[in-house]
């Protein structure tokens, strides 16, 4: 297995290339070993290079809304009651950090996003 360091985007383009043509290896197998450490560099090479902002909260909230099919209705028991749900998705007031923990922990949101200032 001959892998080296990815330092430049030609040596990235090149590990995405290997990684595709590995992707049906068997597993437990040396092609599937490299495999697993080109990912391992290419997700490495990308948090570096290419870095995941973090969402807005309330597009956060309401993305995950969404995804789960809730209502305002559905929020209460982790922001208050309605209109505190509504003055909250209308950029109208921030959240607190009791909200910010009901949250993350009701919908899974990383508490990261939940207190980044929102973006209006």
């Amino acid at each position: 297995m001959n892998i080296k360091p990815i330092k430049t985007d030609a040596d990235y383009r090149k590990a995405l290339g290997e990684i595709e043509s590995l992707m049906m290896a068997a597993p437990d197998s040396p092609k599937a070993e490299k495999l697993d450490v080109l990912v391992t560099l290419v997700e490495a090479y990308e948090r570096k290079h290419y870095p995941l902002d973090l969402p807005d909260p309330v597009a956060a909230i309401k993305f995950e809304m969404e995804r789960k099919g809730l209502t305002a209705k559905d929020l209460e028991p982790m922001i208050g009651k309605s209109n505190r749900v509504y003055e909250i998705l209308n950029y109208k007031r921030g959240l607190t950090l009791t909200m910010i923990w009901k949250l993350h922990k009701g919908l899974g949101i990383p508490a990261e996003a939940l207190i980044k200032p929102p973006i209006q």
